[in-house]
């Protein structure tokens, strides 16, 4: 029966031992004053949830011997239709073990339970995912069943008696699997299926950690404490690179193997201590590695290359040792040591009794941090294709926020781990979205007036990666879109939900910024724009006639300084102006290509009228999204629809422009009535000024090389990959 702690574990810790791969710093007793905040930690961390209740408890108890007793009759079962004899049918066991923060202790109220179904030799995973699912299907206290078989670590979801649970599957080659089998032993691997080992390795992970600290009950409230915090700060995150919850662990643990007889709340305060001034990246290591000689890869970046690139490096203590913070990025190890150094400073007051633990709990104004934001937006027609649709592109924001690092003009990117519902739609279309938001902060360029910066590539490149991965795992459908979009700290309300909104207003941070108004500020103006990126694979029967240069199709300007335009500094404000926009005369176009028809994709809807040319005019009235042709309708995407609300426009020029009727390469338009707002003083020292350079097109290999009339043919060639090119740029100005 699986019980947080077992009495092997508790047998170890009465044996005092040596911990760890290094001595101790300090064998120190807790003092009085010690054990005084220990017990204040516990009550201020009670209100944040972290602690079940004991009958909550003996309930989960319940429902994994409910489970257990379901897989025993399981195996029987199957071994009886496989003509396993009688007496070995008797003793062929099978179990269901516990990892994670379940396993761990430290799990807090309504969290799941990761499981693990151990079965013997003749059990197998076709029987897990067909028998073992129906018998499951067949019970009243089973919910929301679902398989996930061609997963990496393929999995069966289900609520118990309300109690979310993941079941893994492990087969193991022996005949019998015993009461008292301990996961722990690398002997148990030999002959494993792959997908058996990587299923094994939470549990055998989870047991060794336990093993490897000195005392069990100073860790788990230690750990309750930084897991909290860590959340509280916006940097639990596996799967945006941060930390996740095993990695949490390692650290918290090697903190214990350092301080070993120190009680929970000076371990907080070392483990701030520690890992504030850790030389990263050398490795946090629980144990000496060993190998098992099972020809498994293991993380060492003396043999594989790709190892000496991890930033921040956690091993995991048991065979095969692996890096669980790979995904950590430049900008996610700087954000997190940042955030040690201010838990250290923070912990030094609690522990001179300058200050209460409820301060290192505080969480920070994320919204009110950054002075610039990008806001990723994943959007779908249904609740089905949206779960799946968030959850890919939330797995890869991790590239968008690696492709903005690799931006010589950007200092760092931080995602902030929370999503947001997307603003509603306003047409009758029902329309799922989540939306992310990245503070970004720009390098401070010395003796430069103007600073050009280009995102162009950097969001495309992470759009084409997720389109490429829904299309190859065939869950792509055509109205999954993404948008992504730039935005100033002040506008950022105009986006968020209120709840949000407000809190931002309680704690405006000390620079000054002024709170606007909803409808102050339109999104698709004050210098900011946005890429709406849909289907690169969707089929429109619009045809299209147009040309394309070498040059055009990059989506690049050749002069990003004349693509700009200008603010006039020296008044302080930005001027709004509002007009309607008339293409381009100047618009290249070649004789062959002018005659041809091709299919539009959902982008070339985006961009039928605009092409790429020396001067480049920007559309006062649309939104930040590439806009369509008037002739095609097409639904407005949630962002388009919000700021189309708001319509106020941005005429970026000089007065030296505006009196000799220049307008920065921008076709003249008829003046409307402009409104001055005043930059609040967080944001008058640098203005951002962007331009859309409206040059997107979709370009599918299928069109290449191609003088036929392809509007009746998809748009969905052998490698289905379009080429999608939309520019962003962003001007900052001294």
């Amino acid at each position: 029966m699986p019980f947080p702690i077992s009495s092997q574990v508790q047998t170890a810790q009465q044996t005092p031992k040596h911990y760890g791969i290094t001595s101790p710093i300090s064998l120190a007793q807790p003092k009085e004053a010690d054990l005084v905040l220990t017990r204040k930690l516990t009550e201020t961390l009670r209100p944040f949830g972290v602690f079940e209740e004991e009958l909550e408890l003996q309930r989960r108890i319940l429902v994994l011997g409910k489970l257990n007793t379901l897989v025993k009759v399981w195996i029987r079962e199957v071994s009886e239709v496989k003509n396993i004899p009688a007496s070995v049918i008797d003793n062929v066991g099978g179990k269901i073990f516990t990892f994670g923060s379940y396993r761990l202790g430290v799990h807090t109220k309504g969290a799941d339970i990761d499981a693990l179904c151990v079965v013997p030799r003749h059990v197998e995973r076709s029987d897990f995912f067909s028998s073992f699912y129906e018998k499951l299907k067949e019970q009243e206290e089973v919910k929301d069943l679902r398989a996930v078989e061609e997963a990496f670590v393929p999995v069966i979801k289900l609520s118990f008696d309300g109690i979310e649970i993941d079941i893994l599957f492990a087969r193991l080659a022996l005949q019998a699997i015993p009461e008292n089998l301990d996961l722990r032993d690398d002997g148990l691997l030999k002959n494993l299926d792959i997908r058996c080992i990587r299923s094994l390795n939470g549990c055998r992970v989870t047991d060794e950690i336990l093993h490897l600290v000195p005392n069990i009950e100073n860790f788990r409230l230690t750990l309750r404490a930084i897991k909290m915090w860590a959340k509280r700060h916006n940097i639990y995150s596996n799967i945006l690179g941060f930390l996740g919850g095993v990695s949490w662990a390692m650290l918290v643990a090697r903190t214990c193997q350092l301080y070993p007889n120190a009680v929970a709340s000076t371990l907080v305060h070392k483990f701030f201590l520690v890992f504030s001034k850790w030389e990263w990246p050398n490795p946090v290591l629980l144990k000496q590695p060993e190998d098992c000689n099972l020809n498994l890869p293991v993380w060492d970046p003396r043999v594989t290359p790709s190892d000496r690139y991890h930033l921040m490096p956690i091993i995991t203590p048991a065979y095969p040792q692996q890096n669980s913070t790979y995904n950590v990025s430049a900008s996610t190890r700087a954000i997190m040591v940042e955030e040690f150094k201010r838990g250290l400073a923070i912990t030094d007051e609690i522990l001179q009794n300058k200050a209460d633990w409820s301060k290192l709990f505080e969480a920070p104004n994320f919204f009110q941090k950054y002075k610039h934001y990008i806001v990723l937006l994943a959007s779908a027609q249904t609740e089905k294709q949206h779960l799946e649709w968030v959850g890919l592109v939330e797995s890869k924001i991790r590239i968008l926020v690696g492709n903005l690092e690799k931006n010589e003009f950007i200092t760092l990117a931080h995602v902030n781990p929370q999503s947001f519902p997307g603003p509603k739609e306003g047409t009758d279309k029902e329309e799922f979205s989540t939306m992310w938001v990245i503070g970004i902060v720009f390098k401070k360029m010395e003796g430069s007036e103007n600073l050009n910066v280009d995102l162009t590539f950097d969001i495309q490149t992470f759009t084409d990666t997720v389109y490429r991965q829904a299309i190859s795992s065939k869950m792509f459908e055509q109205d999954m879109k993404i948008t992504a979009m730039h935005v100033k700290r002040k506008q950022l309300q105009q986006l968020l939900p209120k709840m949000t909104i407000q809190r931002n207003k309680r704690k405006l941070s000390s620079d000054g910024v002024r709170a606007m108004n909803d409808g102050s500020l339109d999104l698709s103006v004050d210098s900011d724009n946005s890429m709406s990126v849909p289907s690169p694979t969707g089929h429109s029967a619009a045809k299209v006639a147009r040309a394309s240069s070498p040059q055009s199709s990059t989506g690049t300007a050749t002069n990003t300084s004349d693509l700009q335009g200008k603010t006039d500094t020296s008044r302080g404000s930005t001027l709004l102006a509002g007009a309607d926009t008339t293409k381009p005369d100047n618009v290249g176009t070649s004789s062959s290509n002018a005659s041809r028809k091709r299919p539009a994709s959902p982008v070339q809807h985006d961009s039928e009228k605009k092409a790429k040319v020396d001067s480049v005019q920007q559309n006062p009235h649309t939104s930040p999204c590439l806009s369509a042709d008037p002739a095609i309708k097409r639904p407005a995407s949630p962002l388009e629809n919000e700021m189309s609300k708001k319509a106020k426009v941005e005429q970026l020029s000089t007065p030296e422009a505006e009196s000799s009727g220049e307008t920065d390469g921008r076709v003249a338009v008829d003046p409307a009535p402009s409104a001055e707002v005043v930059p609040s003083e967080g944001d008058s020292k640098t203005e951002t000024e962007l331009t859309v350079v409206d040059t997107a097109e979709v370009i599918s290999p299928a069109q290449k090389n191609s003088n036929a009339d392809l509007s009746d043919v998809p748009i969905l060639p052998t490698n289905p990959i379009a080429v999608v090119k939309n520019s962003i740029k962003l001007r900052l100005s001294r």
